[in-house]
């Protein structure tokens, strides 16, 4: 599990137990009735309270606890025979455990459950049933009775006109038949299109995503409408709506069929304690924002290139989503060991190394090393779709991976140069091939390394005594990964160019080689903002002994051994140490910091970057960040060397207010 706060419900069972030693014994003391009353229109009153409350206990359920803690802690779920002379609480009950059971499918495929040990575990709970795969039809079928009541109120309301007879109402005051007819609809549908949205997106090779991103549409106009009608049903109740948090239905009532630790007496490993139940209010709003995580995976294009796939998981990340769309993401990533099902890893890779000459090739599938680096490709995917925790701990190790297959790359083409240096044009083929591989290989194990750097700031992991040491490993990263970046892009032109001698048209391709690519030069302005603060950190370090590390407990050194241990021994980069940080960290003057203004320099490149992202809105914002960072630096750095950076009065801190991973300077004066 991910760490957890001390008294969490979670880390603490407690002691709370039921007062029932069975259901058949909470049943017969009346705690769950059918039907709910014997007032037909309080009979309809309660199914909408059951309704919402197991509503809430889903959310509840998808935010980590477990089954038995939340939605089983319902007894007309544990025992959904006694429902069957109760249409629309046995459709509910039944459709709403076929989605249960499917999402925790697709939660154990991905196995990202790891980071929350409950999600998964059933308790020999009855989650499956010979009924449930007609959950649907027997829904649809309670859908209709109900919309034909509707119709038949719209009309009477119209026309004067009698309800036919053959319709029976739902409870026994006409003036409030259409409200409730509204009420229990919204709730229905909402499940039958949030059961489609999670089948359709189980679909082998993406294949059910458009149809899912229709249902994700009618779940939230769904949801809008169970939000209209918490009016009505908190009118009917007579209870005033003081506390919104501690609510977990519309219409404020505490729901009837409910028993919160008679799990724990009934299964053994079942935490004794009742959890807290998310709100309903709180539950909608978790809906809404799952079903928009939702639409934007259904929104993905398949493409097979992994630098876009690389990205729009990185984009995806940055909206914080929770497990389950997560869950989703991977299993429609990863499907039997190939991208979205259909693309085999070996031919993603001959992508990235811009030779389609050798896409479906066998030889190349075959190699050692294609078959190594698709598995540390699957396991990447994996692992930036766990949680921002579980991401950086999991890169981190996986770097060592990276690294040793490198070397043994460099070590296997060296063997082949010294054998195939003047030989026949297959065979140098053949080494052309190695090498571009050996270079990806080395920009993959850099962009995981950056990576690995920034998540430390969105968990908060560096002190601001300790960003100059962070913002000068990001600069030495970002340096070593541009440079492997362009040696890749020079290497695929250098091969296409061989095959195209006969056009002639070297001075073209030439320009084009030594020419930044947009992503190279967005690049160029994340190296500058991690030299250019890492600069101005040192000047401020060695000038006016701010941003110091003081501690009887460990020495600076040790501190960078405990942030870069894992990049160290994977020795990403080469030969860099404390030393090297030390050195250059020591040499910092404000006069060479003014001299090569990094800031500056950023604002000159950003224009020509706009042009080149025009129609990309994502990368447009990441620029406008950037270029807030570099301008207000810019000032601050002004004003520190019109002041001087050993003014006494001079105050310097920095906070994240345009960029998660880059801080801006807030200059004061005392």
């Amino acid at each position: 599990m991910s760490a957890l706060e001390i008294m969490d419900p979670k880390m603490d069972s407690g002691i709370e137990r039921s007062r029932y030693n069975s259901i058949e014994e909470a049943i017969e003391d009346g705690v769950a009735p059918i039907p709910l009353s014997t007032d037909r229109t309080l009979d309809v009153q309660c199914s909408i309270d059951v309704m919402d409350h197991l509503f809430s206990c889903e959310a509840t359920w998808h935010k980590g606890h477990t089954l038995a803690q939340t939605v089983f802690t319902c007894i007309y779920l544990m025992r959904m025979e006694r429902t069957s002379s109760h249409a629309v609480l046995n459709s509910f009950c039944r459709i709403l455990r076929a989605t249960c059971n499917a999402i925790i499918s697709v939660v154990s495929t991905a196995r990202t459950h790891e980071e929350e040990d409950f999600f998964t575990m059933s308790f020999g709970l009855p989650l499956r049933d010979e009924g449930d795969d007609k959950c649907l039809s027997i829904l649809n079928s309670v859908e209709e009775t109900i919309s034909r009541q509707l119709r038949a109120c719209k009309a009477q309301t119209f026309s004067k006109k009698k309800t036919p007879e053959d319709l029976e109402s739902l409870q026994n005051n006409p003036d409030m038949e259409e409200d409730y007819c509204r009420a229990i609809l919204c709730r229905l549908r909402f499940r039958k299109h949030f059961y489609h949205v999670v089948m359709s997106m189980r679909k082998p090779h993406g294949r059910g995503l458009e149809l899912a991103r229709k249902h994700v549409a009618s779940c939230l106009n769904e949801l809008g409408l169970m939000l209209k009608s918490r009016e009505f049903l908190n009118s009917q109740s007579n209870i005033t709506l003081q506390d919104d948090e501690n609510c977990t239905t519309a219409s404020g009532c505490q729901p009837v069929g409910f028993d919160v630790s008679l799990n724990s007496r009934l299964l053994s490993p079942t935490p004794p304690r009742a959890v807290k139940v998310l709100s309903w209010s709180n539950a909608i709003r978790y809906f809404e924002k799952l079903l928009h995580d939702f639409d934007v995976i259904c929104a993905l294009s398949l493409d097979p290139v992994l630098e876009n796939v690389l990205h729009f998981i990185v984009q995806f990340q940055k909206s914080v989503p929770d497990l389950v769309p997560r869950a989703f993401l991977q299993t429609l990533l990863v499907q039997d060991g190939k991208l979205y099902g259909q693309n085999l890893f070996s031919d993603v890779i001959s992508r990235a190394l811009s030779l389609p000459d050798i896409i479906g090739d066998k030889e190349f599938q075959m190699n050692e090393f294609v078959v190594q680096l698709g598995q540390l490709v699957i396991n990447l995917l994996k692992i930036l779709c766990t949680n921002t925790a579980w991401q950086r701990r999991k890169l981190g190790k996986s770097l060592q991976d990276w690294s040793t297959i490198s070397i043994q790359l460099e070590l296997a083409l060296k063997r082949e140069f010294g054998e195939t240096r003047n030989v026949l044009h297959h065979e140098n083929m053949c080494m052309r091939v190695s090498k571009q591989l050996l270079i990806w290989t080395q920009e993959q194990a850099y962009w995981v390394a950056s990576r690995f750097l920034t998540l430390g700031f969105e968990l908060d992991l560096y002190s601001p005594g300790e960003y100059c040491m962070v913002y000068w490993y990001m600069y030495v990263v970002f340096t070593k990964l541009i440079e492997k970046m362009q040696l890749r892009v020079l290497s695929s032109s250098e091969t296409s160019r061989r095959k195209g001698k006969k056009k002639k048209d070297h001075s073209k391709d030439s320009a084009r080689d030594t020419t930044f690519s947009s992503s190279c030069l967005l690049l160029q302005c994340y190296v500058l903002l991690s030299e250019g603060l890492s600069m101005m950190l040192a000047v401020l370090r060695n000038e006016s002994r701010s941003f110091q590390l003081p501690s009887i407990f460990n020495s600076e050194q040790e501190r960078f051994m405990q942030h870069f241990d894992l990049l160290q021994k994977a020795r990403v980069p080469e030969h860099i140490s404390y030393y090297s940080f030390k050195e250059s960290s020591s040499r910092a003057g404000i006069t060479d910091l003014m001299k090569y203004n990094f800031f500056r320099e950023i604002q000159k490149i950003i224009p020509s970057l706009r042009g080149s992202f025009s129609s990309q809105p994502e990368k447009l914002a990441e620029l406008r960040q950037i270029e807030q960072v570099a301008e207000h630096n810019r000032i601050a750095l002004n004003i520190i060397s019109q002041v001087g950076p050993d003014d006494p009065s001079l105050r310097v801190s920095f906070e994240f207010t345009h960029h998660p991973h880059f801080a801006v300077a807030v200059v004061k004066r005392s």
